[in-house]
């Protein structure tokens, strides 16, 4: 198995908590902003600690912007699932 620069593994539980967010930042059912806390809701059996790792990873690669308790996807990310590069 491949490990990221930053330690993370493919199917590992940060991993697969930054897929969780990226598949709600991208609902259609939702406005654009969430709160970290429905994200928090959303991934109810992830720990505080790495939610806010995948958060950090997200935001760091320009995924999701964050202003605040505020979180989006990106105009690049939304761009990509408009174009449906992303098999959501």
């Amino acid at each position: 198995m491949q490990v990221e620069p930053d330690g993370r593994e493919p199917d590992g539980e940060v991993w697969l908590i930054e897929r969780v967010v990226v598949f709600q930042v991208l609902r259609d059912d939702h406005e654009e902003r969430w709160t970290r806390a429905e994200l928090a809701e959303e991934a109810s059996d992830c720990a505080p600690a790495v939610l806010d790792l995948a958060l950090t990873y997200l935001e760091r690669d320009g995924v999701l912007h964050r202003e605040g308790e505020a979180l989006w996807a990106s105009r690049a990310a939304r761009r990509l699932d408009e174009l449906e590069v992303i098999g959501i």
